[in-house]
């Protein structure tokens, strides 16, 4: 498939529009802080990565303060003599571009990846991980329990994306209210869900499968469940059309690490759903 661009209107195999419309930017924190503790990795027993955005903090520490040269010469070396853990494929790929070997990769979420880390840790030494402000408790909290020492540093933070509301009425003006909408974090659905009732007012009762990919909306073994959001009923897809959401999010969500998906003009109660893999034409 092609590359997507936020704003533009995609058809599926299905049959299906899909506009997508970026919720999400990111900002970096404590870089000079990152950069300081990346140069002594006498001083930890590995390293810890979970998301994408905190590989890419580890890039700009080396570009910014000139490391680039002693990373290449020493200090890559001492990094790999320890321990390096990543969640997802994605992340694994960014790390090793910085020339790091990487495990864990294939755990799929922090609870895996601390079980992972629990059987083989025994360094007395301080994991360090590098993270953005929202992240979860599973990781640290099961490593306390287990008597594994970390060292959690903040390098980046979550933020709406300025062109919100800007894209959203550019939406509505050319599209009407959507008939379904699919938010794939909870900090996408915080930031637009007020834009989304104020354009939709009377009118988003149309919006009847809105779909949530978020832990407390998603059944995530794949049946339904239907939850009200702020008195907005929201709808799981089922196996098939959640099937249907996570190819398109495999397509759009690497190139926008966003958070929200329209599709158009059919509702997911309606949309075949054969075995085969959506693609962007």
């Amino acid at each position: 498939g092609r590359r997507l661009w936020p704003g533009s209107v995609y058809q599926g195999l299905y049959g299906l529009e899909a506009t997508l419309i970026p919720v999400l930017s990111f900002e970096f924190l404590s870089l000079p802080s990152f950069s300081e503790k990346l140069s002594h990795p006498e001083d930890y027993g590995g390293l810890i990565f979970t998301s994408p955005r905190a590989v890419e903090a580890a890039q700009l520490c080396l570009e910014k303060n000139n490391k680039t040269e002693v990373w290449e010469r020493s200090l890559k070396e001492k990094w790999n003599a320890k321990s390096v853990y990543v969640v997802g494929n994605a992340t694994a790929s960014l790390v090793s571009k910085i020339g790091l070997d990487t495990e864990g990769e294939t755990c799929g979420n922090a609870e895996k990846l601390a079980e992972y880390i629990c059987s083989r840790e025994s360094s007395a030494l301080p994991l360090l991980f590098p993270c953005g402000n929202l992240k979860r408790e599973i990781l640290p909290k099961a490593l306390k329990d287990k008597g594994i020492a970390m060292e959690s540093v903040t390098v980046y933070q979550t933020i709406p994306h300025p062109g919100i509301q800007g894209n959203l009425n550019s939406y509505y003006s050319q599209q009407g209210v959507p008939a379904s909408i699919t938010f794939f974090s909870p900090s996408g659905l915080t930031y637009s869900l007020k834009h989304i009732q104020e354009l939709s007012g009377d009118n988003i009762d149309q919006i009847k499968q809105a779909a949530a990919a978020l832990s407390s909306v998603v059944n995530t073994s794949g049946g339904s469940s239907s939850n009200s959001l702020n008195g907005w009923e929201t709808e799981a897809p089922r196996t098939g059309q959640r099937r249907l959401s996570v190819n398109l999010l495999l397509a759009a969500g690497q190139e926008l690490g966003l958070g929200l998906r329209w599709f158009l003009p059919t509702p997911f109660s309606r949309v075949p759903c054969p075995p085969r893999s959506l693609r962007t034409l």
